[in-house]
């Protein structure tokens, strides 16, 4: 079997969710990537009640049925199952005629290609036909089917081998690409040529690399060097198949690596990564280039799309930005290029509009210094539009943009926590920190004389600054005397 593909330029050092001080002094290692495989011939899968009852269904109409794919994969690597897959012998009509007969409902949702939906209680299974594919013109679905006579048959058409794996409670598991193998050494591998597979539906590509960052297997190098080959068939993916798999990637538990593995192909789609590899950052403040610098910031964030999708983009105007002074390196300005680099890519791919609403802003703040004190928090709160929520993405972001810089650095981190406990003191004494929280408004403004228009703002812009500055207090009357004085200042 070829060796798994390693990328020589990714780096082994330790990283950590831990303290600063625990990654400064290196003390902390890597969590373990591998997850507990149970042993294959005797291992017992806990099926939901409904998968089960419609194995039995099936069995009781004369046909033979398995549970197959993502279910049996990551039930024995011990993760979270949701859907559960059934492939059967039996054709979809008996299927459905079988389903209908014990109370399910059915939708014929593929019938051209075998698979019908049954229904129980508002929980949907599909269920597929035994079949082989024809070839694949339009890179995503084949032109034709044939209906197979057993499971083996039926497994040679799966993407990879640990998704080629099919389970029944008595029966037990078969493997005949020796997924099982593959998944105790951590290699992700294609079932059979992974040219073919790529050109029959080239979205493999990315769901390698997705597999690559959500489970932490190294991919083998014969698929790798497939993905790289097959790249350029990805311009027949649509951009809402795309997205998906990239932000399940963004989001995996081992984003760095897979970041850095698949730097290359992913580069077809997300052509802004290039200029970040092997991009230096001559200053005392960096150990790593910008792509690996980002890499870990992603890395280090929670695993949700708002912090992931920002931390990917927070640095991607760097290479633009980038002078010397001297030997030293400065990226001035970067944020704003990296601002206009996410835009482009959550317009050119179907971004949902919240994330393209508010990504930007915390890209472009990411680099802003707050310091740790009520009357910068309010600012910053204020500047954020009152939003508590992106203020906490961006504390999640601070404090991995620290921990992903020079040792010396990571302390920063400390900052980004102290951000966030300042405002929750905030938001516990009810501090104002937007004009909304001000006893005046912009009605009350305007009855003291100023035209509607931007003047309102500005004054009201200003009563907040002097609540904050603490030179006024809050109170009405108070900030009635201030917007006269305003007035005739």
């Amino acid at each position: 079997m070829a060796a798994a593909h390693r990328n020589p330029n990714t780096s082994s050092r330790p990283y950590s969710y831990g303290s600063p001080a625990q990654v400064q002094d290196g003390g902390v290692k890597a969590p373990s990537v591998k997850a507990p495989l149970a042993a294959a011939s005797s291992t017992r899968l806990e099926l939901p009640l409904a998968a089960s009852e419609a194995l039995r269904i099936i069995e009781n109409a004369g046909g033979e049925a398995w549970c197959v794919g993502g279910f049996v994969r990551d039930a024995l690597l011990g993760r979270p199952v949701h859907d559960v897959d059934i492939a059967t012998s039996l054709p979809w009509q008996r299927v459905r005629d079988a389903f209908e007969g014990a109370g399910w409902g059915t939708a014929e949702t593929g019938v051209a290609h075998g698979t019908i939906t049954v229904v129980r209680k508002g929980e949907p299974l599909e269920i597929t036909t035994y079949r082989t594919d024809g070839s694949y013109s339009d890179g995503r679905h084949p032109d034709s089917v044939a209906f197979a006579s057993s499971i083996e048959e039926d497994l040679k058409r799966r993407d990879f081998t640990i998704n080629a794996l099919a389970y029944h409670p008595k029966r037990g598991i078969i493997d005949p690409f020796d997924g099982l193998s593959d998944m105790r050494r951590g290699i992700l591998r294609c079932v059979g040529d992974p040219l073919t597979r790529f050109s029959e539906d080239a979205l493999r590509i990315l769901r390698a690399c997705r597999f690559a960052s959500q489970l932490g297997v190294a991919i083998d190098e014969a698929t790798f060097e497939a993905m790289v080959a097959s790249k350029s068939l990805l311009r027949k993916v649509s951009g809402e198949r795309i997205y998906r798999e990239l932000e399940r990637f963004v989001c995996g538990d081992h984003v760095h690596d897979a970041l850095m593995t698949c730097v290359d192909v992913l580069a077809f789609v997300l052509p802004e990564l290039v200029a970040m590899k092997d991009c230096a950052q001559v200053t005392k403040y960096h150990i790593y280039d910008v792509l690996e610098h980002t890499a870990w910031v992603v890395q280090r964030t929670p695993p949700e799309p708002l912090q992931r999708w920002s931390a990917l983009f927070h640095d991607m105007g760097k290479p633009a930005a980038a002078f010397f002074e001297g030997e030293v390196e400065h990226f001035y300005g970067h944020a704003a290029v990296s601002v206009e680099l996410a835009g482009g890519i959550m317009h050119r791919l179907p971004f949902p509009a919240w994330l393209r609403r508010d990504v930007p802003v915390l890209v472009r703040a990411h680099d802003d210094v707050v310091p740790a004190n009520t009357r910068a928090v309010r600012r910053m709160l204020g500047r954020l539009g009152g939003r508590t929520d992106l203020f906490e993405a961006l504390c999640d972001i601070k404090r991995a943009d620290a921990l992903a810089q020079a040792p010396f650095c990571a302390p920063r981190a400390n900052t980004a926590e102290e951000l966030r406990a300042l405002m929750r003191q905030i938001l516990e004494e009810e501090a104002a920190f937007s004009v909304k929280h001000l006893a005046v408004n912009g009605r009350d403004v305007m009855a003291l004389g100023v035209e509607a228009g931007p003047e309102v703002g500005r004054i009201l812009d200003a009563a907040l600054d002097a609540v904050i500055d603490e030179r006024v207090p809050n109170e009405r009357e108070a900030l009635l005397t201030f917007v006269s004085s305003e007035l005739y200042d």
